[in-house]
């Protein structure tokens, strides 16, 4: 008799720990490179937010920010291998995967406007785009936005001539160095996670970045100018292990992409409003002078940097670009 009751005993607990994991949520690991309080942090908080409320707890959705888990360097690597799950890397980051073709982002002054950008990034263009990171072994899901650019010194940067010899940050792109070479400065590929101390110490002496990114990385405690060039856009893609998202249950991936569309939706609400806040942050921290060019230093750096799209046709694909550009100006 005794038997029989621990044999019903350790059967109810077989059935009960199968059913806690039966009952486990699903984990998504999100990790990214800026602080949390910029807009991509903000929306992946807010999709994380959203994605355990629509799925009922079956899916945990973890965020580690500011390169916790892996530099920008590493995270695309780790995603393909399945280590982490989601990640919203700059545009930039596919050139070096293989698809150039995202390297049409980083073409100086190629978007005049947020609505030519969301006429692309929102179209057939920007969909096709995504539909490249496939053979990757990479599901894009949304294009999340943060600004423009502006550039950074510890000299005044007014005119083309300014940038001579002056070392420069950049991501990983050769669209980017161009346009660093184009302006007479020289090219430095850091890691985001570097760049605060390289800027300290005089590794680089500048770089470019929204103002969001600058302020939460405290840069502007350590350049002493900055110009309000816009001359480039910064955005990313939210993407996921394709592996991972096609073996969802069909209900989890339809919730989580109603989330997504929802964080997308709130993302570039607050893109530019944050923006906004940072650069006056900056001007109130008084450690930075601001400088807003005139009509004919801007057009100085137009002429200088618009070869760049011309010198990148092979790499990016000109028919790309001169889609892009019909876009642009509709």
């Amino acid at each position: 008799m005794k038997l029989k009751t621990i044999l019903v005993a350790l059967s109810a607990a077989a059935c009960l720990t199968s059913n806690a994991f039966a009952q486990a949520p699903i984990v998504i690991k999100f990790s990214h490179v800026v602080a949390t309080d910029t807009p991509k942090g903000q929306a992946a908080e807010r999709f994380k937010q959203l994605a355990e409320k629509n799925t009922n707890g079956r899916v945990k959705v973890e965020v580690y920010p500011n390169s916790q888990l892996y530099k920008d360097k590493e995270e695309m690597e780790a995603l393909q291998l399945g280590a982490v799950q989601m990640l919203a890397p700059s545009l930039a980051k596919f050139g070096p995967l293989g698809v150039k073709e995202f390297e049409v982002f980083d073409l100086p002054y190629i978007f005049p406007s947020k609505t030519a950008l969301y006429n692309v990034t929102e179209g057939p263009i920007g969909k096709g785009l995504l539909k490249k990171l496939e053979p990757k072994g990479i599901t894009g899901l949304a294009y999340w936005d943060n600004g423009f650019k502006i550039m950074s010194a510890n000299k005044p940067l007014h005119t083309v001539a300014d940038f001579k010899g002056q070392k420069m940050r950049i991501q990983s792109s050769k669209v980017l160095d161009a346009q660093m070479r184009a302006l007479g400065a020289n090219p430095q590929v850091l890691a985001f996670s570097e760049v605060y101390q390289a800027l300290q110490t005089g590794v680089v002496d500048g770089t470019e970045n929204p103002p969001s990114n600058m302020y939460t990385q405290k840069m502007h405690e350590v350049q002493k100018h900055l110009t309000t060039s816009n001359h480039g856009y910064l955005g990313y893609a939210v993407i996921v292990n394709k592996k991972f998202w096609d073996g969802l249950p069909a209900d989890i991936r339809g919730q989580l992409e109603a989330a997504m569309r929802d964080a997308t939706t709130y993302e570039k609400a607050i893109a530019q409003r944050d923006n906004d806040m940072a650069l006056e942050a900056i001007k109130k921290a008084g450690k930075t002078t601001v400088y807003n060019l005139s009509a004919a230093e801007q057009a100085e750096w137009r002429k200088a940097l618009l070869p760049v799209h011309k010198q990148m046709e092979d790499r990016i694909g000109k028919d790309l670009i001169s889609a892009i550009n019909k876009e642009a100006a509709k």
